[in-house]
């Protein structure tokens, strides 16, 4: 290199070229780019004429100053010395290849010396004097101890001639010759330089590790070739690809150094028996070596660290004697990591992840246990998981660990895999480039612009699937755009020095106002995790830590950790901080580089312009900034504890979350991560609102059952969001216009014009809804469906008319009052363009709008849809004509559908009978001829009919009218005065009863509107009234409704009231005209009260037939009845009753006496039957009880105050009969009991139809008394036949005559 020497100011193109040339030999790397550049200009200055004297001077003294700095390094260098490894052999041979090459490709075995002796052999090529020699180890610990060995071999002080840089610590000088670093900040350093200036050397080592990093350093180093040609690039390894990276750099020259002359024993273990325990496999190894081999520290290499922590437990448990244990991994702070350089007695045990397996020399190794697993990082472009799996290592990774043994004399490498395993495994390891997510390197490339990543020169180019995931995952931050470029939101990002999920945090959190939190919990998730968990103090640790915990946030956990030790850190000094840090399981170096890397971020912040918030933020502004970074990481809780995220995948939250035990709804992760399972780290209960406005770019919106809403007047549709297949928005209403207006304006047209919903002031749609109406009511009416066209036709009728772009209702009332300026009628439909066919006069008449009945017409309205509640015919009838309504009438329907019903009818009937009617519609048809309806069963009327032609009777219960279709059936609805409809039903008693209580009501409330007709009165005691008239017609509003007066017994008075049932009032006034009658007769009564069954007291109570009071009431009213009334007949007018009273009142007495001596006569047969009937036994029980019942009916205050004469001189033979039943019930107790199942069976049902609430008419309830005496007299037939019978009577007898009139109950009952 030419001296630092005076040079005259140039002053031709042949100066300017020998100055060029001087500038590239004699100066440094870093300044020749610039004093080239500058040169170039004074050239350019030069040839225009221009002064170039000022320029030159500032130009030159720059040279001058640089290549004196040049010959300071060259006088410095450190004075060479080889120690006694394989690779100073060939030294020279190596110098003289980098001086000569560009690239060279060094295989050296374990033990060779590459990894120091390479940056002296350097330096003896002349290397490290214009540029330092960078030296990349693949991990922190790997340069700093490579580091200090170089400079110990060098006699200088490490930090100035050897310097090391790792992530927040910079131990390296301007003036350094060496410098030790990580692969990560040679990568860093190419975002500022990107020629790489500050080096004219650069040593790859490890580069069979095949990181991301490496590749990356590889690819750009060869591009950079040919623009630094004074650049040297060694690559090194000791297990390396050798002829691939050869090929890589243009056939690079290859030197293979070998490693120590001690030879390393490989024990593999017997196929069968590689299944067997790891742990005893690891212990029968140890026990072996402490029984057979020699002294000496062995490296146990497992695949994480929980194999660590159950090795170590299983070793402590075999208590080897004189054995240290010592764990080793990445995540040990410095001082445990620093455990394995100690000094120590007896033989230590190391048990290691693959971070000892290069670079990194653990002293004192004589063995190696090599159980052929480790974790390996694999990521899924499919599932977008970071995996973590536990994979048998590469040939060249085995071979790698047991070079770590033999070092220092013959080593042992146990391999507990059988031979077979090994030569079945890949050569080397996959590149990481193949196995990882590519955004952070694609935003690198695309920012340095060194070209497409598809055609970068990687050794190993990446799957295209995985270079098209890193994009997805960019754009998914918003990083590029579709096509690849950089957006603004990605250029500021790359200036951020942490992960593009992190940066993109940051940004968002300075427009939420939260940037300082983000920052600190950013910085924090992009550092090894500084809370400490030692092997032996586990729960300790996580006790500690709780108290940091936030139960739904463990990013907020984070933030709660800096903040608690920021606290300590102002407080205490620098050594307390560190004990501090220490006694609460927090690593203080961690913190220390979690602070430094804060600072760097805080740094490129500013210089974003991006400021830090004033006031504390809120949590939720926290996570929803954190969220803009992790939205492909969110998940909603499906079972107890598993999640469903994104992309379908299915994960858990790790235990040691503060989540786990708890978890919430929705969740989003810091990171997932597949080993055992697929766990979720580093979580956070979230909003699942936040997502859909911060994933407004990646959702697939997908619209179904769009509808259109009157209230609005708009289409929507029921939205829903997925965000990469995990659904986050469900159901949620939108305006479908603004999604598919082609589609919401035929659905506007459909639901809005042709249906119901418009609201619009259009009188368009007044009249064709009007006009669709009446002819839907045509269709209804005559149950048929070819009268109006179909909805289609209508829809087709506004869609030819109505433009495009009209979908929503101010859209189209805007449109149509422009329209209906110029065609007022452009939107009216005519009735010739919806009706299909016209109808007969005949078909009308068939299907009437009303029905006339007793001389007051009923609405018809009619409904044809099956199943409907109205389906068929429905007749309007208002609240106060109810009560009117005839009971049958209704049961023939209109003519137009009663042939239909008759027919269903007919064909209902059994099989037997129904042949006898064949055709049925012949024989209906001629039904209909010759009847009309009227208020009869219309199966009674048909059956008469059908008896009538065929002779074949068809019994009541073969008809089954229930059984047929709804629509056969009268449907009433029952409406207000207003005309509301307040009920509905089929049946027609039903309503009649539910309804009687207003009936009643309303028929008050006409008699009080009719008060000048003295309806209705109170506290009646004589006959002062002109008359009762049967029935009486009220006006109620406009309408005119019947009503049957009656008159009420009131017990001291009677009252004039009006009811809603004939029969009813006529039972009433019944009632009430004897209670006149008894209020005029008093004396009489007066007299019977106290003369009749006088000092009998006594004697009534042994015969138990209830108390003398109440006898002698029931028998004044049979005798006033028998004598004043005795042909059961409602009296109408006055002078009636004045003169039934004055004929008959003189025979009140006779009849009372008559009855009073019939019951004195019974009283001792009677007090003999209640003795007898007590020494009865349990055999007779049945008998005894059908006695007692017999008694208490014959002598009952309802049976005796209707009985007559004839009835009551029946008793003393009734009672005789009883007790001859009691004298022979002892040898027929069986024949009895049959006795009285008969008698039971042809009693009940009379009974109840006597007290059934459904009014019954006066003669059919006086047959149903008189068939009790029947049964009465059958009762001595049965029992005491000597004594004989009023009447002839039989079973059969009793059976027939129940036939008839349970035939005319038919007609009473519901």
């Amino acid at each position: 290199m030419p001296a630092a020497q005076e040079i005259n100011r140039p002053s031709s193109a042949q100066d300017f070229q020998r100055l060029k040339t001087l500038v590239e030999q004699s100066t440094s790397t870093g300044e020749r780019f610039r004093l080239g550049r500058q040169l170039a200009e004074l050239n350019k200055l030069s040839q225009q004429g221009k002064d170039i004297g000022a320029r030159w001077d500032k130009w030159h003294t720059a040279l001058l100053k640089n290549q004196q700095q040049i010959e300071k390094r060259q006088q410095n260098l450190p004075t060479l010395e080889y120690p006694d490894l394989p690779v100073s052999a060939r030294a020279d041979e190596i110098a003289e290849l980098i001086r000569k090459h560009q690239v060279i490709i060094i295989a050296g075995e374990t033990g060779s010396g590459k990894t120091t002796q390479l940056p002296k052999i350097c330096l003896q090529a002349g290397c490290g004097v214009k540029g330092m020699i960078g030296h990349t180890q693949p991990r922190r610990i790997a340069a700093r101890t490579v580091a200090n060995r170089i400079a110990e071999e060098l006699k200088v002080s490490l930090g100035e001639a050897v310097g090391y840089q790792v992530r927040f610590s910079d131990q390296s000088s301007p003036n350094s010759y060496i410098k030790l670093m990580t692969d990560g900040i040679l990568l860093a350093e190419i975002q500022h330089d990107r020629f790489l200036s500050k080096y004219d050397t650069l040593i790859i080592d490890e580069a069979h590790e095949r990181s991301l990093n490496i590749d990356f350093l590889l690819g750009y180093l060869k591009n950079l070739l040919p623009q630094r040609p004074d650049l040297k690039i060694i690559i090194t390894s000791a297990t390396i690809d050798v002829e691939k990276f050869s090929a890589h750099f243009d056939n690079a020259p290859i030197v293979e150094v070998s490693g120590r002359s001690f030879p390393v024993e490989i024990i593999y273990n017997h196929p069968d028996e590689t299944e067997s325990d790891r742990d005893q496999m690891i212990v029968d190894c140890l026990r072996d070596i402490q029984a057979n081999q020699k002294q000496g520290d062995v490296l146990v290499f497992l695949s994480g660290e929980r194999e660590i922590r159950e090795v170590n437990l299983a070793l402590k448990r075999a208590q080897l004697p004189h054995t240290e244990i010592v764990p080793l991994y990445a995540r040990l702070s410095l001082a445990e990591q620093s455990k394995i350089f100690s000094a120590h007695r007896g033989r230590r045990v190391v048990l290691s992840t693959n971070v000892a397996e290069t670079s990194l020399t653990v002293p004192g190794i004589r063995y190696v246990i090599d159980t052929g697993r480790a974790r390996v990082s694999r990521y899924s472009f499919r599932t977008k998981v970071q995996r973590l799996p536990i994979e048998a290592v590469s040939q060249a990774s085995a071979n790698q660990r047991a070079g770590r043994c033999g070092r220092v004399s013959e080593g042992i490498c146990y391999r507990l895999y059988s031979e077979e395993d090994f030569q079945g495994r890949s050569e080397f390891t996959d590149p990481e480039i193949i196995r990882t997510n590519l955004a952070a390197v694609i935003l690198k490339m695309l920012h340095l612009k060194i070209g497409d990543i598809r055609s970068f020169p990687f050794v190993d180019a990446p799957d295209q699937r995985m270079i098209s995931d890193g994009f997805k995952l960019l754009e998914e931050l918003q990083v590029v755009t579709a096509n690849g470029k950089l957006t603004a939101l990605g250029k500021r990002i790359v200036h951020i020095p942490l992960d593009p999920r992190f940066a993109r945090m940051l940004l968002e959190a300075a427009n939420n106002g939260c940037l300082s939190e983000v920052m600190v919990i950013t910085t924090g998730l992009s550092i090894q995790d500084p809370r400490e968990r030692p092997a032996d103090k586990q729960q300790a640790a996580d006790q500690s830590h709780k108290k940091w915990q936030e139960p739904n946030s463990d990013f907020i956990s984070l933030l709660n950790l800096w903040r608690h030790f920021e606290e300590q850190r102002q407080q205490l000094s620098g050594n307390q901080y560190s004990r501090y840090c220490k006694v609460n399981y927090v690593s203080y170096l961690r913190m220390r580089e979690w602070r430094d890397l804060h600072h760097q971020v805080h740094s490129a912040c500013r210089a974003l312009n991006l400021t830090d918030n004033s006031k504390p933020a809120e949590a939720d502004d926290i996570h929803r900034s954190l969220l803009s970074g992790l939205l492909g990481q969110v998940g909603i809780l499906q079972e107890k504890w598993e999640f469903l995220g994104t992309r379908n995948r299915k994960f858990f939250i790790f235990p040691g979350s503060g989540l786990s035990k708890k978890p919430p709804k929705w969740v989003m992760a810091g990171s997932l991560m597949e080993t055992s399972k697929q766990f979720a780290l580093t979580v956070a209960k979230i909003d699942s609102d936040w997502l859909e406005p911060l994933a407004a770019h990646l959702v697939k919106k997908t619209y179904s059952e769009p509808f259109y809403s009157i209230k609005s007047g708009q289409v929507m549709a029921s939205e829903r969001q997925t965000l990469f297949g995990l659904s986050i928005v469900e159901n949620k209403r939108r305006v479908y216009g603004q999604v598919n207006p082609d589609e919401a304006r035929k659905i506007f047209i459909q639901q809005a014009l042709v249906e119901e919903g418009y609201r619009g002031k259009g009188q368009f749609y007044t009249h064709n809804q009007k006009l669709v109406e009446e002819l839907q009511a045509l269709e209804d009416r005559f149950r048929r469906r070819d009268l109006l066209v179909e909805q289609q036709v209508i829809f087709e009728f506004y869609n030819e008319r109505i433009p495009n772009g009209i979908f929503n209702l101010p859209l189209f009332e805007k449109w149509r009052k422009e329209a209906e300026v110029s065609e007022p009628k452009l939107l009216v439909l005519e009735k010739e363009y919806l009706l299909l066919r016209g109808l007969s006069q005949e078909e009308q008449t068939q299907f009437p709008e009303t029905i006339s009945c007793q001389g007051i017409s009923y609405n018809l309205r009619y409904h044809f849809e099956p199943n409907h509640i109205e389906d068929g015919v429905s007749a309007v009838v208002p609240l106060p004509l109810l009560h009117q309504l005839p009971r049958y009438f209704f049961e023939w329907l209109v003519p137009g559908m009663l042939r239909d019903k008759c027919i269903a009818l007919v064909k209902s009937l059994p099989k037997q009978t129904r042949r006898n009617f064949v055709p049925v519609p012949d024989y209906v048809d001629a039904f209909l001829l010759k009847t009309k309806p009227q208020d009869r069963p219309l199966t009674e009327v048909l059956a008469e009919y059908l008896q009538k032609q065929t002779s074949v009777a068809i019994p009541p219960e073969q008809w089954k009218p229930e059984n047929l279709d709804a629509w056969y059936q009268m449907n009433f609805v029952l409406e207000d005065d207003n005309g509301g409809e307040i009920a509905m039903a089929r049946s027609l008693e039903k309503l009649q009863q539910d309804f009687k209580q207003q009936i009643s009501e309303g028929l008050e409330q006409a008699a009080d509107q009719n008060a000048e007709e003295n309806r209705t009165r109170q506290g009646i005691v004589e006959w002062d009234f002109e008359e009762l008239p049967e029935e009486v017609a009220l006006k109620h509003g406009k309408i005119t409704i019947k009503a049957w007066p009656t008159l009420r017994d009131c017990g001291e008075s009677v009252s004039l009231e009006v009811i809603d049932n004939p029969l009813q009032a006529e039972k009433i006034s019944r009632q009430g005209q004897l209670r006149l009658a008894l209020l005029k007769g008093r004396d009489q009564v007066k007299y019977l009260t106290k003369h009749l069954l006088r000092g009998k007291e006594l004697a009534i109570t042994a015969a138990k037939i209830g108390e003398r009071k109440l006898l002698v009431d029931a028998l004044i009213n049979a005798s006033f009845q028998q004598a004043i009334f005795a042909d059961g007949q409602v009296l109408r007018e006055q002078q009636q009753f004045d003169r039934a009273f004055e004929t008959g009142i003189a025979n009140v007495v006779v009849f009372a006496q008559e009855y009073g001596q019939a019951i004195e006569s019974l009283l001792t047969p009677l007090h003999d039957a209640q003795k007898k009937l007590r020494a009865l036994g349990l055999p007779a029980i049945y008998a005894a009880d059908d006695i007692r019942g017999q008694l208490d009916w014959l002598f009952s205050a309802d049976t005796l105050s209707t009985i007559s004469t004839e009835s009551i001189r029946q008793y003393p033979r009734y009672i005789k009969a009883l007790l001859v039943r009691l004298e022979k019930l002892a040898a027929q107790v069986s024949k009895d009991r049959q006795h009285i199942d008969e008698l039971q069976a042809l009693l009940a049902p009379c009974r109840q139809a006597l007290v059934e609430d459904q009014p019954l008419s006066y003669t059919l309830e006086t047959s149903l008394r008189d068939y009790c005496w029947l049964v009465e007299e059958y009762r001595v037939s049965l029992f005491a036949q000597q004594l004989k019978t009023r009447v002839p009577v039989s079973l059969k007898r009793l059976q027939k005559r129940w036939d008839e009139i349970e035939d005319e109950l038919r007609r009473f009952r519901v």
